[in-house]
């Protein structure tokens, strides 16, 4: 056990007692009875919620209960909606070796952090194979720390452009070849249209962030597995700036509705259902989501590959989903990982999709007929998550995410010649704990 392991450990253990109490208000007992063969699994919400007659991570819980001829049963523990709340509540209980967890729905950037504190069990040897095989390439990559698996991928998200055809039409966009940030800017100039973002201060804005640094050929962290003190970044730099320029540009021009920086994806999802719309940068369940909105538009949608930061260079669109990870502390990890298997399956990851409209993260699901026919954009989802470009992959993560975000907002304030240079020397100093955030 490492000196930081223990540190972390001693705080969290503090307030554990006041994280079981905020959990037990959200509803639902709290299993920590150890006993039997029953496993606790705690999921991110989706539109099954806890309900185990729908299909969502609950239902799959029950389907792969079923299937295991009475060796383990799973129950769901709902976690929150934001991310970064997940996160606090998961570290709580692994801090304070909770055996009440066997399973985590974890988001990948927090993978890295968890595992460097030994909260993970690794992956079974002879399961590698398994939750590796058809699985996009960065969504595995986003389950290993320091060579070693220690997640399963789960389903793997990903951002597109959605556009409105005759939007695009009549500013002489041709949406059939890639196209740049400056050029959509200028096309929603040219006609007087929006273009939804996600630009407040919170997890979805670091997504926009680091997606137009990879886009621009760069990495918000150098060398991801370094100890703080020797992190570097790489946000001022030229694709830093590009980046930054970006950003500036789309707030300067009022492009992204009157509260840009108050914008997440709903607010931005609403803002291209309005009379104004124009383009959108949001994950795929837009087209479900104006499909259950009955729009009488919907035949003007269109959308392509996430936009070029620099002409010429393949965009890095943006990578999230669900690694499903083993707590130490559990007393049930065979049962655990065997249970995760089944969820993992192409099968359930089918029909994860099919039911919550989340995507696969295995690359054989996108070629079965009835997801083509359930999602028109199944051939562009693939392409986008097998060119995703992850959040950095570091055990500081947290404390990453949190500096650039704090510099960067509001949107209107970003100067690509002060900003980055401005955040890069705040991350340094948090992390050499000269600077608190």
């Amino acid at each position: 056990m490492t000196g930081r392991r223990r540190g972390r450990r001693g705080l969290a253990a503090a307030t554990l007692a006041m994280a079981s109490l905020a959990l037990a208000a959200c509803g639902g007992a709290d299993d920590t009875s150890g006993s039997g063969n029953r496993l606790t699994w705690y999921i991110n919400p989706d539109s099954g919620g806890a309900d185990p007659s729908k299909e969502g991570q609950a239902g799959l819980a029950k389907k792969c209960s079923d299937a295991s001829d009475g060796r383990y049963s799973i129950t769901v523990q709902l976690l929150p909606n934001d991310a970064s709340e997940q996160r606090q509540q998961l570290l709580r209980r692994l801090a304070a070796d909770d055996e009440g967890v066997d399973i985590m729905s974890i988001d990948p950037v927090f993978v890295a952090e968890f595992a460097e504190a030994n909260f993970l069990e690794p992956v079974p040897e002879d399961k590698v194979e398994t939750f590796t095989g058809d699985n996009v390439d960065p969504i595995v990559e986003s389950a290993m720390w320091q060579d070693q698996m220690v997640a399963a991928p789960f389903w793997a998200n990903t951002q597109v452009l959605w556009y409105r055809k005759s939007v695009a039409q009549e500013a002489g966009l041709d949406m059939e070849k890639p196209v740049t940030w400056e050029q959509v800017i200028e096309a929603a100039e040219k006609t007087g249209t929006t273009v939804g973002v996600q630009a407040m201060r919170y997890e979805g804005y670091m997504v926009w962030i680091n997606a137009l640094v990879a886009g621009a050929g760069g990495q918000v962290v150098e060398n991801p597995g370094a100890d703080g003190p020797d992190l570097k970044f790489g946000l001022d730099t030229d694709a830093g700036r590009e980046a930054a320029t970006i950003i500036r540009s789309i707030s300067d021009k009022g492009l992204a509705g009157p509260a840009m920086g108050s914008s997440d994806e709903t607010v931005a999802l609403d803002l291209f259902q309005s009379d104004k719309s124009g383009f959108l940068l949001n994950w795929p369940y837009v087209y479900s989501a104006l499909q259950g909105n009955e729009v009488d538009w919907l035949d003007d949608v269109g959308w392509t590959r996430y936009p070029q930061t620099v002409e010429g260079e393949e965009s890095r669109p943006p990578l999230g989903g669900i690694e499903l990870g083993v707590n130490q502390a559990s007393t049930k990890k065979d049962l655990a990982w065997e249970a995760i298997e089944c969820i993992s399956s192409e099968e359930n990851q089918k029909a994860y999709m099919l039911g919550s409209g989340n995507p696969a993260a295995n690359r054989k699901v996108y070629d079965d007929p009835e997801i083509k026919k359930a999602f028109p954009t199944a051939e562009l989802i693939v392409e986008s998550l097998d060119a995703g470009a992850p959040r950095p992959l570091t055990q500081y993560y947290g404390d990453v995410s949190a500096a650039i975000q704090r510099e960067y907002s509001p949107p209107g304030s970003v100067d690509a010649e002060t900003t980055p240079k401005k955040t890069t020397t705040l991350l340094v100093d948090v992390l050499k704990g000269d600077a608190l955030l």
